[in-house]
Order: C-alpha cells, then sequence, then structure tokens
C-alpha cells in the first residue's frame, strides 16, 4: 500500500525543497562557518595544551605543584582553581562572541532559507 503524504508528515509538514548540500558553498555560510572555526580552533588548542600541561606536571613534577604560594595553598591548588576560572571565562567569551558575530549571521542565513523554502 503506498503511503500518502499525510502518513509521513504527520504534523502536515512538507518536505523541503531547499539543495542544503549546495547552500553550504554560499559565500554567507562560507563565511559564518570561517568565522566560528577562526575563533574555536585557536581557543580550544590553548585550552588542551593548558589543560595537559596541568596533568602532565601533576604527574610528572609533583615537587613543582606542592610549591607553596600563599598559606596552605601551594601551586597545584591555585592551577586546578585556573582550570575551572579559564573554562568558565572561555565559554562567556564564546557567548559573547556568538552573540555579538555569530548569531546575527545565522539569523539572517536563517531567514534567507526560510524565504527560498516558501517558494
Amino acid at each position: 500500500m503506498a503511503e500518502s503524504l499525510k502518513d509521513k508528515f504527520p504534523d502536515g509538514v512538507k518536505p523541503s525543497t531547499i539543495d542544503y548540500i549546495a547552500y553550504e558553498k554560499t559565500p554567507k555560510f562560507i563565511q559564518l562557518k570561517k568565522q566560528r572555526r577562526g575563533f574555536v580552533l585557536p581557543l580550544a588548542a590553548f585550552f588542551f595544551i593548558w589543560y595537559f600541561a596541568f596533568v602532565l606536571v601533576a604527574a610528572y613534577l609533583p615537587d613543582v605543584m606542592a610549591i607553596p604560594v600563599f598559606g596552605k595553598f601551594n601551586l597545584g591548588l591555585v592551577l586546578g582553581l585556573g582550570q575551572f576560572v579559564t573554562t568558565f571565562a572561555i565559554t562567556m567569551w564564546y557567548v559573547s562572541y556568538s552573540n555579538r558575530r555569530l548569531d546575527p549571521l545565522g539569523a539572517e542565513l536563517r531567514a534567507e532559507l526560510e524565504e527560498m523554502d516558501k517558494k
């Protein structure tokens, strides 16, 4: 028995006619990907280097981590807390960047795609 469109799309949503593969090659979409990648990749590289450096120093140089900084706080505790601080800072920085640069361009692309889908 042949399926009707109503059976395939019970909510009344019709399939899109947009060629998304071709749309990914448009200059605006490429610009969005380039801006996102240009921000995310260097920051991710920095974070992973910082994280693994902390782990390696903690594992292989425990005497360095035991250096007192102030009172009962040693370098290991300070650097460990620094991991949390940098994680939150990177997250806030990305959200701010995304709100200013990526979201407006993404909204523009979405509006363009919605207009194309109406046709």
